[in-house]
Parts: C-alpha cells; structure tokens; sequence
C-alpha cells in the first residue's frame, strides 16, 4: 500500500509541476506579444492643408409658394351638384371644378326673359297709340288755326300725345330693366359652373357635394401655377444692403443671378437639381425684424415641388482668395480656442492652435496656425499627443469614398 501511494503523489507531483510549467509559459508569450504591440505606432488618417479660391455661401430658411394662388369661391348662394374634378391633378383655364344646383338659376332667367317679352309687347302697343295721338295733333293745329276746331280739342289731343309719349319711355326703360335682369341671370346661372380660374394644381375639396355655398363661404378649392415656384425667405437688412453695394445696377444684379444662381437644399438634405434666381424683393423692410423679404423663382417641371414646403435657400456672398481648408473633423475645439493636430516629416505629432474662419461644405477655413501643404490628423487625433510617433495613412473624404465604391 505505501508503494503504491508513493506512486501517485509521485504522479501528481509531476502533473502539477506540468501545469505550472504551462501556465508560466502562457504569461511569458501573452507579455512578449503585448509588449510588441505597445512598441508600434498608432494609425492615423492624415490630409493636407489645401490652398484654393472658395466660394463662400449663406443660407435662409425658405418657404415654398405657388406662383399664382387663386381660391375658387361661389359668387352665388346653392347647394354642391356634383364635383367634376380629381383632387391634386392639374387643370386648365376654364375646366369645370364643381357645379352648383343651377334650377333656381334657370327659372330667374325665365322670369327675367319673360317679362322682357311683356315688355316689349306693351312697347309695340304704347308706340301705336303714341302715333295715334301724334296723329290727332297734326290734324288739331292747322283747324284750330282756322277756327274750324275749337281749341280745346287741339290741347286735348296735345295732352294725349304727350302722355303717350311718356308711356312709351317708360315702357322703354321697362324693356332696359327686363334686359337687365336677364344678364343678370345669366351672370348668376353661369357662376354655377365653378371653373379653374389658372392653369395649374388643383387643390383639395373644402366643401363637399350637399353642401350649401354661399358669397360668404370658405373657398371650396384652391388652384395653384407650381411651374416656376416661388420660395420666401428672410435676409437681413444689411445683408440687403451689401448686396446691392456690390451690385447696384438692375443689369450688374442680373449678371450675377445668372453667374451665382440660388440652390435649394430640399427637406431630404438633398439639392434641388434645378437652380434658381431672385425674382423680388418686398417693397419695404420689417420695421420689428429688421430683415426683409426676398422672393426666389425655381424651374418645376413635373410639378415635384408644392406650395407650403420648406428647404435652404443657398447662395454665394463672396470669394475667400487662397483659403487654407482642412477637414472640419481635424479641428478640436478646446476652452473657447481650436487646435489641430499635425504631423512632421518623421510623423511625430505636434498639436498647433489655430484660428479658423467659415465653413465650407465638409472643410473648414483657417486663417491663422498653418502652413499649405501641412498633414493634419483627420481621424485619430484623439489617440495622439505632442511629439508622438504615428502611422499616417492617407485621408479619403466621403464623397471620393461613395464615388469608390
């Protein structure tokens, strides 16, 4: 029995003394491989410090509006017949929207047509006696003259044409009233017909089919030109006053709209394919903002765009001569002040401030710090410090990314 214990202590002494053997070996290759890690220099995207001409915009908030708006409202009182168009689809000039019941319409222009003829039948009847009269005047003087009538007979006669004479104006001016009304029905039974005043998009219905319209009711559709389509924004006035200091002629200004035309940055983010120019400025300045009202004109063909959406209006203010760019993700704001972080010729780091100007797209202006042609950090720049040994890789901007790809 001794020997046989002997033997497996004997056997778990080597076992365990093989363990440890395994484990020391573990840390010794984990350290070895850990401190070889620790020795290589840290990945960095670099870019150069660009130098060009740059175009500087400013952009508004703009609020997308129909050329023309014109609301379709009933000139007459009636309830909705029916509905003839499709909501949202364009129209003409004169295509029939809604129609109002026209019977009660109808019968006022019978009446007034009637009476017309009442009237001018009463006219024929007043006429022929008035000759009558006139008759019996011609006939009354020269006897009277001659004593071979008595004057009393030529004054009746005399009154009698006369107050034939006033019957027949006054059925005239019957016969003008009676014509009168009767345009007046027609003009009532045509305002029935409610048609689109403009070529463009029609609306959707404000009153449905039953309804009673009346003069005073809301406007039962709206019918806008979207093809050009207008866009409001706000500029302030010195930025009003700038411009026309730099182009204070009517044709300078036109020279310029056609050489830097507005862009619209949609609601998407995306830019509208098709560039725009001012077509007007309000006649007068917000006296409580300060800022005056601009208008833009814009291609819509297709009719994409609608009245009542939103998107940037962009326009260039000036040219920034030999600008210094740097991506704006390599520039680190710190305690009020900016910095970058910039790599040598042996790639060592040092971290520079600088003062920095607008921004450009996905660059940045800077104005004072750096150098055309200096590499600066443009990812990683939060793993290095002055005087840092680092592994530059070169920096590609996303677009050139996406046009990789």
């Amino acid at each position: 029995m001794n020997i046989l214990r002997r033997r497996i202590l004997v056997i778990a002494g080597v076992l365990f003394l093989i363990v440890i053997a395994l484990i020391v070996g573990r840390l010794t290759r984990t350290k070895g491989v850990s401190g070889a890690g620790a020795g290589a220099p840290p990945e960095v995207t670099v870019a150069l410090v660009e130098q060009k001409d740059v175009a500087l915009f400013t952009e508004w908030i703009g609020t997308l509006d129909g050329f023309v708006n014109a609301d379709v409202r009933a000139q007459v009182t009636g309830y909705l017949l029916r509905q003839t168009y499709k909501e949202g689809d364009p129209v003409k000039t004169g295509d029939l929207l809604f129609e109002i019941d026209p019977r009660p319409f109808q019968a006022v222009l019978d009446q007034a047509e009637g009476q017309l003829a009442q009237a001018t039948a009463q006219l024929a009847n007043a006429e022929a006696i008035q000759r009558r009269t006139q008759l019996d005047v011609n006939r009354y003087t020269p006897l009277a003259r001659e004593q071979a009538a008595s004057q009393q007979d030529l004054d009746n006669a005399v009154q009698n044409n006369l107050a034939a004479k006033a019957t027949v104006e006054t059925t005239q001016a019957q016969i003008k009233t009676a014509e009168a009304a009767i345009e007046t029905a027609k003009l009532n039974l045509g305002f029935t017909r409610l048609t689109a005043p403009i070529n463009g998009i029609a609306g959707i219905a404000q009153l449905q089919v039953g309804a009673l319209v009346t003069t005073n009711s809301t406007p039962v559709t709206t019918v806008s030109t979207v093809d050009p389509i207008k866009v409001y924004f706000t500029v302030s006035e010195s930025e009003y006053l700038a411009f026309n200091r730099r182009f204070p002629t009517h044709d300078e200004r036109e020279a310029q709209f056609k050489k830097e035309p507005l862009d619209l940055i949609l609601a998407d983010g995306t830019t509208y394919a098709q560039p725009g120019y001012i077509y007007f400025a309000d006649r007068a300045v917000d006296e409580r903002t300060g800022s005056i009202r601009i208008a833009g004109l814009f291609p819509n063909p297709g009719n994409i765009l609608r009245p009542g959406g939103y998107g940037k209006v962009r326009a260039a203010n000036r040219i920034e001569k030999d600008a210094l760019l740097v991506p704006q993700r390599a520039v680190a704001e710190l305690q009020g002040g900016y910095q970058v972080a910039v790599v040598d010729t042996q790639n060592k780091v040092n971290i520079k401030s600088v003062e920095v100007g607008e921004h450009t797209g996905a660059d940045w202006i800077i104005k004072k710090g750096l150098n055309p042609g200096d590499r600066v950090v443009a990812d990683g720049a939060q793993k290095v410090r002055p005087g840092m040994q680092v592994d530059p890789k070169p920096f590609v901007p996303e677009s050139d990314e996406a046009k990789g790809e």
